[in-house]
């Protein structure tokens, strides 16, 4: 569902300034073009107030709507931008208006328009004022609420902002970023206002999901981004795995066989709908096929999971010291027990992702048949594609692997009886941490929210 740009209510605003201006100029040259001790007329000092009533009006009401089309947040977000754009187009036409009075003043030797320097001073610094507040009243609520501008653009923009040109180009980036980001927001939620009745993510057993390897499923920051929120929106009904972050399959799945069982207990839904993603994915056929939980699971959906391992991963065991292995185990298993782990074990962790241990553990873990499995994986386009340290890794995985997320090849990521295999064909890909929404982060022609949507209204077809 598509929403039109409106005309914005921002273009009146910035002619509400630039006319409050002009009559304030104006009153001011009728009191200076007086002889002293003749008093400012009413209708001027009328005239001052409201212009500086209107100023204070549209720094909080920058544009206006009648009908709600999005967050609290967007809306503080859209009002920024607006704020934004009046400034640049009030400043311009202000430098424009300032120039030329001077040039009248100066050249008809203080004459009509220009009747006391104090005038055009005066003049100067309210425009100023004006515009730095309303400079500083748009950037901060673009810098509060902005999700699409991230650290990059935000330091940038702290860096540049003195710098002459430079300035203008970095705005104007801050401005088209956050713009999409408001028109792209207001269309998904204009989408889930429309289907909200329908429920389309209720489907029969309830969602678990199961993060991957060096997470946990902290209250406060969701491993899994936006999709939660965007499920629950369309009806879903939402667990999660709690294992650990860091600790061997087997550990994992003995733990995720207690979650299921305490979820079907509690609720008493019988089953559940598993969606994993990369060691996840592996932690869960272990609890299914090994534990004891395959009686509580309707199905698996992986997500980029390792399931064949990777074989970069073998290679940087072999050639990385025990020493250094077990310092950074150390500091890992040290820093994750005080955030929760109970038992963590780095080098557990990273060994079961290994091609030679996945080929291991692929034989102790068959399919069940009451279960049904799909796996969906995805791919970059180049190194640059992703952020640190996937952009690090992607070469080596590729040289090792072949085509991957930046982590996991697609063909290990190869699952059960239906495949979904994702990119773009253009630009930069998709990776891994792009199919948790790691970055909140809009990626031309993928939308990872809706397809998550669309993932969970099969399941719901499916009568899962």
């Amino acid at each position: 569902m598509k929403i039109s740009r409106r005309i914005p209510f921002k273009i009146l605003s910035a002619l509400i300034i630039l006319t409050a201006l002009s009559i304030r100029f104006f009153c001011a040259n009728r009191f200076y073009a007086g002889r002293s001790g003749i008093p400012m007329p009413p209708a001027c000092t009328a005239a001052e107030i409201i212009c500086y009533l209107l100023i204070v009006y549209i720094n909080f009401f920058p544009t206006f709507k009648i009908k709600k089309t999005s967050t609290a947040r967007n809306k503080i977000l859209e009002d920024g931008i607006a704020l934004l754009q009046i400034f640049l187009a009030t400043t311009a036409a202000e430098l424009v208006y300032c120039a030329a009075t001077l040039f009248t003043g100066l050249s008809s030797g203080g004459g009509i328009g220009f009747n006391h320097p104090l005038v055009w001073l005066r003049h100067l610094s309210l425009v100023f004022l004006v515009e730095f507040v309303l400079f500083w009243n748009g950037i901060l609520r673009l810098y509060f609420t902005s999700v699409q501008l991230g650290v990059k653009w935000r330091v940038i923009g702290a860096l540049c902002g003195m710098v002459p040109l430079v300035h203008l180009y970095v705005l104007y980036r801050i401005i088209r970023i956050t713009e999409n980001e408001v028109v792209y927001e207001n269309e998904k939620f204009l989408l889930n206002r429309v289907r909200a009745e329908n429920q389309e993510c209720r489907t029969h057993y309830p969602i678990l999901l199961v993060h991957g390897v060096f997470f946990r499923d902290f209250r406060f920051f969701n491993y899994w981004g936006r999709i939660p929120a965007e499920l629950k929106r369309n009806g879903a009904l939402l667990y999660y795995g709690n294992q650990q972050s860091a600790a061997s399959v087997a550990c994992c799945g003995e733990e995720l066989t207690l979650r299921i069982r305490q979820i079907v207990k509690e609720s008493g839904c019988e089953k559940v709908n598993i969606i994993a993603h990369s060691k996840g994915g592996l932690d869960s056929r272990h609890a299914i096929s090994v534990c004891g939980a395959a009686p509580y699971v309707a199905s698996l959906t992986t997500i980029n999971t390792p399931h064949r391992g990777c074989i970069f991963a073998d290679y940087l065991l072999e050639h990385i010291s025990d020493a250094i292995c077990e310092k950074v185990a150390s500091k890992y298993n040290a820093a994750l027990s005080l955030l929760g782990d109970s038992n963590p074990d780095f080098m557990e962790a990273v060994h079961d992702l290994t091609a030679s241990c996945c080929r291991k553990l692929n034989t102790l873990m068959p399919d069940d048949a009451q279960v049904y499995y799909q796996s969906v994986g995805t791919k970059m386009n180049r190194a640059q594609s992703g952020r640190f340290p996937l952009n690090m890794s992607y070469p080596m995985v590729k040289h090792f692997d072949g085509a991957n997320d930046g982590l996991v090849s697609v063909d290990s990521m190869k699952w059960g009886s239906n495949f979904i295999c994702l990119t773009v064909p253009e630009g930069r890909g998709i990776s891994h941490g792009d199919m948790i929404d790691l970055n909140r982060e809009n990626i031309k022609g993928f939308d990872v929210r809706e397809f998550y949507v669309d993932l969970v209204k099969d399941l719901k077809k499916r009568g899962l």
